[in-house]
């Protein structure tokens, strides 16, 4: 079975399937077949010892050992890149790759949403390499309370 997915992703059969049943959900919700808007955002994700520690790393800022996977979505949240790498790795660093594949998979895209981790030179970055914009947004004040609140309180509620 693994032999058959891997030709099948090697071949190219697998992106070609995706993209075909990304469009017709796009269509079938009265939008173009391509986006032009994305949104990029990373996750970190802890993995088992038997990792290998070159492919793992400890994420400060969510206190996790593993992997951080960036992802760029369409606004309806359907995959248009993504990226794994080491947790170490800082979201505006990390973008450098999931950027430039969305711009050649999607020319359509002329503007990429982020949040705060994003912000600073990768957008000058995105606007004079990519030809894009990359638009970072920030917390509303209520959502930055609520977020305060729910780390000193060590609670992991989920509830944002």
């Amino acid at each position: 079975m693994y032999w058959y997915f891997t030709w099948s992703h090697d071949n190219g059969a697998v992106e070609r399937i995706h993209d075909a049943l990304r469009g017709r959900l796009r269509e079938a919700g009265s939008r173009d077949a391509e986006p032009s808007t994305g949104l990029i955002d990373s996750q970190s994700v802890r993995t088992a010892d038997t990792v290998p520690a070159a492919t793992k790393g400890f994420d400060a800022g969510k206190k996790a050992k593993g992997r951080k996977r960036f992802i760029v979505t369409d606004t309806l949240g359907l995959l248009l890149a993504v990226h794994v790498v080491a947790a170490r790795i800082q979201d505006r660093d990390g973008a450098k790759r999931p950027l430039p594949w969305t711009r050649l998979d999607h020319p359509t895209v002329r503007k990429v949403w982020a949040d705060q981790g994003f912000a600073g030179r990768r957008g000058e970055w995105t606007a004079q390499i990519l030809g894009r914009g990359l638009k970072t947004v920030r917390k509303a004040p209520a959502q930055q309370a609520q977020l305060m609140n729910a780390i000193t309180s060590g609670s992991d509620s989920g509830t944002m």
